[in-house]
């Protein structure tokens, strides 16, 4: 029997597949073209590339970290899609893009972000993303709270 936390996860990640190449390349191109215009044919075959390589990790990466238990998990989706600005990253610094002056803080909780591209919510990905990001949230959040009542170590109200 599948529970509302399994079905919750396996949307999440559908969504997620759906979306998560055209995010990587748009922002790649986005930042390009901050700095340069438009991209020109060449950056654009390398940033698909790096897309479709990131499409690739980010999947196989989520069905890894959430086929666990939930009480054993420790990275969550949308801390994997931040992860994955590794991807964009990577051609834009090839292409020779300056980086973005940032501040204390967020060197400090995103150090791999040096062009500021890591999405801070679901819909900065893709609005697609945000009732699937929110139910699973909730769904996990559930089983959690479940767990602990049963456990005793919560008001059962």
């Amino acid at each position: 029997m599948t529970t509302t936390y399994e079905s919750a996860t396996r949307d999440l990640i559908g969504q997620i597949e759906r979306v998560i190449e055209a995010w990587l390349v748009r922002i790649a191109l986005d930042t390009y073209a901050m700095h340069r215009g438009p991209a020109t044919p060449e950056f654009r075959s390398v940033a698909d590339g790096a897309a479709r390589e990131g499409t690739e990790w980010v999947v196989a990466r989520l069905r890894a970290t959430l086929d666990v238990d939930v009480d054993a998990q420790r990275v969550n989706p949308l801390q994997t899609l931040r992860e994955a600005v590794r991807f964009p990253t990577r051609v834009l610094r090839e292409a020779g893009i300056p980086t973005k002056v940032r501040d204390e803080y967020d060197e400090k909780i995103n150090p791999d972000d040096v062009y500021g591209i890591g999405p801070a919510h679901w819909n900065d990905i893709d609005e697609s993303l945000t009732e699937p990001g929110i139910v699973w949230g909730a769904a996990k959040a559930s089983t959690v709270l479940q767990r602990r009542r049963a456990e005793g170590k919560l008001d059962p109200r």
